[in-house]
């Protein structure tokens, strides 16, 4: 029923912004009480929350990124995007986007989706 599709570049250059979309569909991502969330995963690593807006709009972010990271998001479309500036090599993983009543999440489920590969390399 709920389909999260994320969308963006697979290779990008240190010191240059990502952005990737997730796109939402069988659900809004204005239902109430829901957060929209990207997490990521390093290789070797394990699942690290990035960031979330829940659904008037409001930001969460981890503090280890705070200053790097931002979320938007195109209520028309149904999407959200993160934004991640000046990346280096280290931000290289696989980045997934969620939808769920919890804000922080570290355990995949149904409703994640299945996620992007990201490299930052050159």
């Amino acid at each position: 029923q709920v389909q999260l599709q994320e969308s963006g570049p697979g290779l990008v250059k240190p010191s240059q912004t990502l952005s990737l979309t997730c796109t939402v569909s069988g659900a809004s991502i204005t239902t109430i009480n829901y957060y929209m969330t990207w997490i990521r995963q390093r290789p070797g690593k394990g699942f690290e929350w990035l960031g979330s807006i829940n659904y008037v709009g409001r930001l969460y972010y981890t503090p280890s990124l705070e200053s790097r990271i931002s979320i938007s998001r195109d209520t028309l479309k149904n999407q959200f995007t993160l934004h991640l500036s000046a990346v280096i090599p280290e931000d290289t993983a696989r980045y997934y986007c969620a939808r769920d009543t919890r804000m922080v999440l570290t355990t995949p489920d149904e409703y994640w989706g299945q996620g992007i590969q990201v490299t930052v390399s050159s």
